[in-house]
């Protein structure tokens, strides 16, 4: 299968990396530094699964140097979609595929509105993982997993032949569930609150998780997201909640989400796909998204000035 991996970064890195481990004709998209370093050294990753090294590795700037491929992988940050979205172009023939990774639940309809629906998956991933340094990735936490679907919920030949490529990659796990809607929104009630509080409390997971105030307004916070995605029709189980609180306490104490490192760091975030979006869909849908609401504007400034925009 020859796929093409567009923005080579922790989600990126990974995933790409295992799908060449495993005899994959992979090629990234990728700029500055970590280009240079991954067309000079590889890819190095750093994985609690296991260290691997692709090399060489096919990298390029211009998607246009790879030409069209079986299978698109979106990896860059949830803000920066769209603007992909426009520059797929090069990569894809009528039967290529195309599968958006990102944290949120709105990528794959901005994909749809520039490259048209027929080629889009819905997708989403779970893992903890970085950039630590040009052609670097380290895998820190969280078993790595990707799930994908039809969006109509259809069984085609096309989900289940990616599913038994991704199914041979070591360190992958790979599901294809009947509603990939649903699993993208019981993600969105992981992220979108885990994201937001560590953020607000510059804490990691260990500490908002065992701190009573904290834990309650993570509860609080993923209540919000089931009641605009119920609002939405979207049928997400009746105890997700409890489900994702376990999951959290099921996790290293040092996790962090990758919207709380780039907030305390000083780079634009996903903020906006993010608690962002929830206050904008609960206003949409006239359900009140108090918590998300406030997380969204304490955290705005620090947004604004990561962007050169205060």
């Amino acid at each position: 299968m020859r796929v093409a991996v567009y923005g080579a970064g922790g989600v990126g890195g990974y995933f790409g990396g295992r799908l060449a481990q495993a005899g994959h004709a992979v090629a990234f998209v990728a700029r500055g530094e970590h280009l240079a370093a991954i067309r000079r050294d590889g890819l190095a990753v750093a994985s609690v699964a296991g260290d691997f090294v692709v090399r060489p590795a096919e990298a390029v700037e211009d998607p246009a140097d790879i030409g069209p491929v079986d299978l698109v992988l979106v990896g860059v940050k949830a803000w920066q979609v769209t603007e992909t979205a426009k520059a797929l172009s090069p990569l894809l023939r009528p039967d290529t595929v195309v599968l958006p990774l990102q944290n949120g639940v709105e990528a794959a309809d901005q994909l749809c509105a520039v490259i048209g629906p027929e080629r889009v998956l819905g997708g989403l991933c779970k893992i903890m993982s970085l950039v630590a340094g040009p052609g670097k990735i380290r895998h820190a936490a969280v078993e790595p997993r990707i799930e994908f679907g039809e969006r109509d919920r259809r069984k085609t030949p096309r989900v289940a032949a990616l599913r038994e490529a991704l199914a041979r990659c070591q360190g992958v796990s790979v599901d294809t569930p009947d509603d990939i809607e649903a699993a993208l929104w019981e993600k969105f009630l992981f992220i979108a609150p885990v994201s937001g509080v560590g953020a607000v409390t510059r804490m990691p997971v260990g500490v908002v998780r065992r701190v009573p105030e904290t834990r309650a307004l993570l509860a609080a916070a993923m209540d919000e997201v089931e009641a605009v995605a119920r609002a939405r029709g979207i049928g997400v189980r009746a105890d997700i909640v409890a489900r994702t609180l376990g999951y959290i306490d099921g996790l290293p104490e040092t996790t962090t989400a990758s919207m709380q490192r780039d907030i305390m760091e000083g780079r634009p975030s996903e903020l906006e796909q993010q608690n962002g979006a929830m206050a904008r869909l609960g206003r949409q849908l006239g359900v009140p998204v108090p918590v998300h609401e406030c997380l969204y504007r304490s955290l705005l400034p620090a947004e604004l000035k990561a962007r050169g925009q205060l």
